[in-house]
């Protein structure tokens, strides 16, 4: 009886412990009622000219002011950091963030990184995410609930609930739809439960996407979809809100496409290859969006990282692919298992020109009146991580011929305004939420300064980049 008695109070210990907030000081450079950030340069996020030698004061969590340091009035009880050689853009919105990642095997499964992934988004500047698909919803719910309730250390999160997909998927971890009145009925339950999005996948039928559509949006929630067995164009006729991964998984210029079926091996690619971006189709197909005002989420690192040939400059940058601080957060197992994907990329290929026609048709669409956001997608072959995919795809989108100014753009207000929190988020202004991203250098000289974060702020708070990078090294892979 003593046994099993010390038993259950040693279980009872575990729980108490587990629901205890984490020792977060560690991790905070800095905390005050008002902070004053003097000195920097700013760029806001809206695609204007940065502002040099600004002071930016921080109360109660929200940004109080924005103005030149010779005439900013500091209030006497702030905490000041002279940032002098440092910018300040806002916290970026990732909006392809899973918190899942793939660990091998065939048929592919994934696993959810809850203890290494929020802590990743926040340590590089990723103050909210959207999931854009779950693989373990309910761990997404929780975790959610913990980072809200102070109990655990990562970004705002927006959850998409599990995967739409048809019959046919790839991986198990999928649940295949039944049909349309099956899609109704995953909407309700998810929407229910908390979930504020959903993604149809590959292989859904229109029927199944109408469905859930219909349902969706009678609750007000959005839909996105990386699709195959609808094309594009179609997928905006049903009403889809958003549309992932840009053109490289479009199918609707597969010359025999069949309704409802996603095109067999190479058939897709091959047509894009063969696509005149300025012909009639490509420009329908854009013009189609726009008017039904269907965002496109740019998932730039995911395609780099499973085909572009390491090289000096620009796409597959050697720096980039086989970043030593992206390797050291994996387990060695996720990196042996990413860098022997690399081994068998071709230096031969042909793919960069297909990725560049994804960049080319991206740059279309923005010019056209669409919006683009952003996401880095930590899928593929493993070679994308929470947090660093997200600053690699700011330099992709810059690569892809956009600003500097532009593509944090992209990747913060965008993100903001298609969430409908632009208004609190998303862009540096007096009384938005103080999310922040202190880097040393200038990105809008060089993009690649976007990679030195050095102070993360959320709600305020200011977390130091490196500590939170650190403790979590070895886990990627893992947990």
């Amino acid at each position: 009886m003593k046994t099993k008695f010390t038993i259950l109070l040693l279980f009872c210990f575990a729980i108490v412990s587990f629901a205890q907030a984490p020792d977060r000081q560690q991790f905070i450079r800095l905390e005050a009622p008002v902070i004053a950030l003097s000195h920097v340069r700013v760029i806001d996020g809206t695609g204007a000219a940065p502002r040099e030698d600004q002071t930016i004061v921080i109360s109660n969590g929200k940004i109080q002011s924005v103005e030149p340091s010779a005439s900013a009035k500091i209030p006497a009880n702030a905490q000041t950091l002279d940032l002098n050689g440092y910018t300040v853009l806002p916290g970026l919105v990732g909006m392809h963030n899973h918190m899942f990642f793939p660990m091998g095997g065939s048929p592919p499964m994934y696993s959810n990184m809850g203890s290494s992934f929020p802590r990743l988004y926040l340590a590089l500047g990723v103050t909210t995410i959207r999931t854009a698909g779950s693989v373990a919803p309910y761990t997404d719910l929780e975790i959610k609930r913990l980072i809200d309730s102070g109990r655990m250390i990562g970004p705002k999160m927006h959850i998409t609930a599990p995967y739409l997909e048809g019959r046919g998927s790839f991986t198990p971890v999928m649940h295949e739809l039944t049909g349309p009145d099956d899609a109704r009925r995953m909407v309700n339950y998810w929407a229910d439960a908390g979930a504020t999005s959903f993604k149809a996948y590959m292989n859904i039928t229109r029927e199944e996407l109408r469905a859930a559509v219909e349902e969706a949006h009678k609750r007000g929630l959005k839909v996105t979809g990386h699709l195959c067995s609808i094309g594009f164009r179609e997928a905006a006729e049903i009403g889809i809100d958003n549309l992932e991964h840009g053109l490289m998984v479009d199918s609707e210029f597969v010359a025999d496409k069949q309704p409802n079926q996603c095109p067999p091996g190479t058939a897709v690619s091959a047509s894009l290859r063969q696509l005149d971006l300025s012909g009639p189709a490509a420009q329908d197909t854009i013009r189609t969006l726009v008017a039904k005002n269907v965002a496109i989420t740019s998932t730039l690192p995911v395609f780099e990282a499973a085909g572009a040939p390491l090289t000096q400059t620009g796409i597959g940058v050697a720096s980039a692919l086989l970043n030593p601080r992206v390797l050291n957060v994996m387990s060695t197992d996720a990196r042996v298992r990413y860098l022997q994907a690399r081994a068998r990329v071709s230096s031969e290929s042909n793919y960069v020109a297909l990725l560049r026609k994804v960049m080319d048709f991206e740059r279309a669409f923005v010019k056209a009146g669409g919006l683009l956001i952003a996401g880095p997608d930590p899928t593929g072959n493993g070679g994308i991580v929470a947090g660093f995919g997200d600053l690699r795809e700011v330099e992709l989108l810059v690569e892809a011929g956009f600003t500097p100014l532009e593509a944090i753009k992209i990747a913060s207000f965008n993100g903001a305004k298609f969430l409908g929190e632009d208004a609190r988020i998303g862009s540096i202004a007096a009384e938005k939420q103080a999310d922040l991203v202190v880097v040393k250098g200038n990105p809008a000289a060089n993009i690649n300064d976007i990679e030195k974060v050095e102070i993360v702020f959320k709600d305020g708070v200011g977390y130091d980049s490196e500590k939170l990078i650190q403790s979590v090294q070895g886990l990627v892979g893992i947990r």
